[in-house]
């Protein structure tokens, strides 16, 4: 009995490590986000499952044998496993309606901020940096009506300079940065997977202060899930607060 309780440990374990690798492998370099996605996709109810049912199973015996340690140990692995399978569960029993097919989110869609530094060579991408012209701003129109420029009383400086104090804060890899033009460009990456998303911010001034556009290019995927528009959402919230 006590081997098959070793078993069932030594399964369970490898399944956290597995679950860990799926939402972490392409931060750590170990294969391209898009693939981590597909593996989640594919995988990881099923490794959740596993690591919840071997959790369940020594559990039982644990307990019949009455050793403490060992028996948190299971428990602790039923937790983790039912975490791994919430958001298929909840995927299943609550749908999400499907997100707008679009990747491209500009704070100015009649005049988008273009990239100057970063360009169709970046790594990864499979994305245009081009902008999709009416039909894709009407496409945003419908889908994010909220998202627009960001009106601030700071002269243009200030407002660049805080602007990029909200990029290092929300932990963008800043990849240019012109003070003279009041503008940088940056990548964004997704905390689960990593995906990768590039950011050009523009500053530029107005009568009564400044006004901080921002456009946000996921580099993979037809559908962003709707992070672009959040991402600019978070950076003008967090460009507000004191």
């Amino acid at each position: 009995m006590k081997k098959i309780g070793n078993i069932l440990s030594i399964v369970a374990v490898i399944g956290v490590i597995c679950a860990g690798l799926i939402l972490c492998g392409a931060r750590l370099g170990l294969w391209e986000p898009l693939t981590g996605f597909g593996l989640y996709r594919s995988y990881f109810s099923i490794v959740g499952a596993v690591i919840a049912g071997t959790g369940l199973l020594g559990l039982a015996l644990h307990i019949s044998r009455k050793e403490t340690g060992r028996s948190v140990l299971s428990a602790a692995m039923v937790v983790i496993g039912m975490a791994c399978l919430f958001p298929g569960v909840s995927a299943a029993v609550n749908p999400q309606p499907r997100a707008t097919p679009i990747h491209d989110i500009s704070t100015d869609t009649e005049n988008p901020p273009l990239f100057e530094v970063l360009d169709e060579t970046r790594a990864g991408a499979t994305n245009s940096l081009e902008y999709g012209g009416p039909e894709l701003a009407a496409a945003q129109a419908e889908a994010y009506p909220d998202i627009g420029p960001l009106d601030t009383a700071m002269p243009a400086d200030a407002a660049y300079a805080r602007a990029l104090a909200v990029a290092d804060e929300m932990g963008w890899e800043i990849v240019a940065s012109d003070a003279e033009q009041l503008r940088f460009e940056a990548t964004a990456r997704t905390s689960v997977f990593y995906f990768a998303d590039d950011v050009v911010i523009v500053v530029t001034t107005q009568p009564d202060g400044s006004r901080v556009d921002m456009r946000s290019v996921s580099r993979v995927g037809r559908s962003d899930q709707g992070l672009n528009a959040a991402r600019i959402r978070d950076f003008q919230q967090k460009f507000v607060e004191e």
